[in-house]
């Protein structure tokens, strides 16, 4: 089984999220969307068999979306199957968070590595 196919994501906190957006577009030419991130589109291997998208966010310090992880990022790991894969991590001993979500962006589980940082699993939706 294959495991983690790419990154699907990067997430950080800031204490004053607005201006280190600011500062991302300013001086790094990031298109900082509304909703305070942007997408990074890119093709497969292929170039053009698989396609997707990278997010890279920042939100507030505090808002408790990286708990139960002090730490002030979190990577979002692409995967194909979420379900057999939080089965087998399971079963290796890993700590994996009970709570999983399936939305319209695909299905999202999460584990926390060795050090205490929550590490966030997708599996996009079909054609992502």
């Amino acid at each position: 089984m294959k495991r983690v196919t790419g990154i699907g994501g990067v997430f950080f906190q800031a204490k004053d999220p607005v201006a280190l957006q600011a500062w991302y577009r300013q001086h790094l030419g990031i298109d900082v969307q509304p909703w305070g991130g942007a997408v990074f589109p890119w093709t497969g291997e292929t170039r053009n068999s698989t396609r997707g998208s990278t997010i890279w966010s920042i939100g507030a310090v505090g808002s408790g979306s990286f708990a139960p992880s002090r730490a002030s990022f979190m990577i979002n790991y692409r995967v194909e199957n979420l379900a057999v894969l939080l089965e087998a991590l399971r079963a290796e001993g890993c700590d994996v968070l009970e709570k999983t979500d399936d939305s319209e962006y695909g299905k999202f589980g999460w584990v926390v590595d060795p050090e205490g940082n929550k590490v966030e699993l997708w599996q996009p939706p079909e054609g992502h």
